[in-house]
């Protein structure tokens, strides 16, 4: 587990049901992984985090093992949390109420961010973009050699 990294960005779209096709790049690694079963939970930051369920178990365990001064971002992660399993057509699920939080219209982008996999709205997700490419490198991302 420790070895395996999502990266990249798919643009995707929702179909009526608010199912999404998993892409070959990530499926392959998912279904090596956790045999396709997934958890969807809520981000603060306007989208959806999308974990292969073991690693979903180790986020889920140090959630449960934190202070009750933590309560209140606990319950916004385990209280949103959603298992689903990847189908025989390669589709993933989202729940109404997870789509909702995440703002998710017909385009969304599933963005590999490491051990994690993002599920954004495509508009809502550039204008996050923009605000971040604003802020400037932080000093730590320019002491990178490119």
């Amino acid at each position: 587990m420790a070895s395996a990294v999502f990266q990249g960005t798919s643009a995707l779209a929702l179909d009526a049901k608010g199912r999404i096709t998993v892409p070959v790049r990530h499926r392959d690694l998912l279904v090596a992984l956790s045999e396709g079963r997934l958890t969807l939970t809520k981000h603060p930051e306007g989208f959806l985090l999308v974990f292969p369920r073991p690693a979903w178990e180790a986020f889920r365990d140090k959630l449960l093992g934190m202070s009750m001064a933590a309560d209140g971002w606990r319950r916004i992660f385990l209280g949103s949390a959603t298992d689903v399993e990847i189908d025989g057509a390669s589709r993933v699920l989202v729940s109404p109420e997870l789509r909702e939080a995440a703002g998710l219209t017909r385009d969304v982008l599933l963005i590999g961010n490491g051990h994690r996999l993002e599920l954004w709205d495509k508009q809502r997700h550039a204008e996050h973009e923009a605000k971040v490419i604003a802020q400037g490198l932080p000093a730590e991302i320019g002491a990178l050699v490119f």
